[in-house]
């Protein structure tokens, strides 16, 4: 779900790795394998405490018949979700599963497309949108195992159509439509996450500033002969404010870092999984946790999914909110500019490190 968080990365313009997948029996090669020591943990996971990833009904948090003790019951649900895990599975979000179907299915469409066509949507003029593959910031980067398609929807009047693929033919109609329902979604859950603090109902949203970016993501995980060798992305936070990611509807992949052991994050049909990023856990003053995740690959299975990364105003600055901050908890985090901390990001992610701890007191 890694979000790249600027525009000073040229993409690396080698081949996609859709195509080096296509080589049967190929071993990666060796920019792509994890190197001795960053691989240690068990590459399955703890399949044990998957069914014990919480779940939220943002349809009970919202809706105004909801009665108040299940609708107190939902928002305790959501604060130790926030607090422990720093994600959840979301339903009654309110999205059309038609609209997620046709979304899967013309980001399949994108990326079943010959490679010629695929790259005439690649970045040739410093745009972060872009197909591609990792932006290459270090000669000594492992790079992840997945293609990406990714592109600015907001501000609107910001989006560059020169990336926006054309085929098939409802893509840029379909991923309007999503973004703004989508938007929807994450005006609700900032929302229900600033009471869960005591704070303002509109604290969050009113920190994004009117323009704030949203990013989609398409991620494309091609099958690996030796999945144990490489990352689909590897183990990250993310940096903005909230990400909400559909999941591909058969092949599992995405794994969170919980109490020291990775744990798999099960397919709930039609759910929406929203995570906490950086810029909540910094606003939060480390109330919420901004959840460390990765993505494996499948040995035989193509996998794609779409994150959306709600990112605050490029001019804005961040900090913890006043009102969390006492003799108890004191401050944890300074005050940064959002350009900044989007620059110390890209320079942590490329690293395998956490930009947060930059902006630690």
């Amino acid at each position: 779900m890694a979000s790249s968080l600027g525009s000073d990365q040229e993409p690396q313009l080698g081949k996609p790795v859709q195509e080096l997948a296509a080589i049967n029996g190929r071993e990666p090669p060796p920019r792509y394998i994890i190197r001795d020591g960053d691989h240690n943990e068990t590459i399955d996971g703890n399949p044990s405490l998957s069914s014990s990833i919480p779940t939220v009904d943002l349809q009970l948090l919202s809706s105004p018949s909801t009665p108040a003790n299940e609708k107190e019951a939902e928002m305790e649900k959501l604060g130790s979700a926030l607090r422990s895990w720093g994600f959840f599975q979301a339903i009654g979000h309110g999205i059309p599963s038609s609209l997620l179907d046709e979304l899967r299915n013309v980001a399949k469409g994108f990326f079943d497309l010959p490679t010629e066509e695929k790259l005439k949507y690649t970045g040739i003029d410093g745009s972060i949108d872009s197909y591609g593959t990792d932006s290459v910031v270090s000669d000594d980067q492992v790079l992840n195992w997945s293609d990406r398609l990714y592109l600015l929807v907001r501000p609107e009047n910001q989006r560059n159509f020169r990336y926006w693929p054309d085929n098939p033919v409802r893509f840029r109609e379909i991923l309007h439509e999503y973004s703004m329902k989508t938007s929807l979604v994450a005006q609700a859950t900032i929302k229900a996450m600033a009471r869960v603090l005591g704070l303002e109902e509109n604290y969050f949203v009113n920190q994004l500033g009117d323009q704030y970016r949203i990013y989609a993501r398409f991620n494309y995980y091609p099958p690996c002969s030796k999945p144990d060798l490489v990352y689909g992305i590897r183990p990250h936070t993310d940096g903005g404010l909230i990400t909400i990611v559909l999941q591909d509807p058969e092949v599992e992949g995405l794994q969170v870092l919980k109490d020291g052991q990775w744990i798999k994050v099960p397919i709930v049909p039609y759910a929406l999984l929203i995570n906490v990023a950086d810029q909540t856990e910094i606003m939060s003053n480390g109330i919420f946790k901004s959840s460390m995740h990765r993505v494996l690959t499948n040995p035989d299975r193509e996998r794609i999914s779409l994150a959306m990364f709600y990112l605050l105003e490029i001019v804005k600055e961040i900090e913890p909110a006043d009102a969390l901050i006492d003799e108890v908890r004191p401050r944890l985090f300074r005050k940064v500019k959002v350009k900044d901390y989007e620059k110390e990001f890209n320079r942590s992610y490329s690293q395998g490190k956490r930009a947060i701890n930059w902006a630690k007191v």
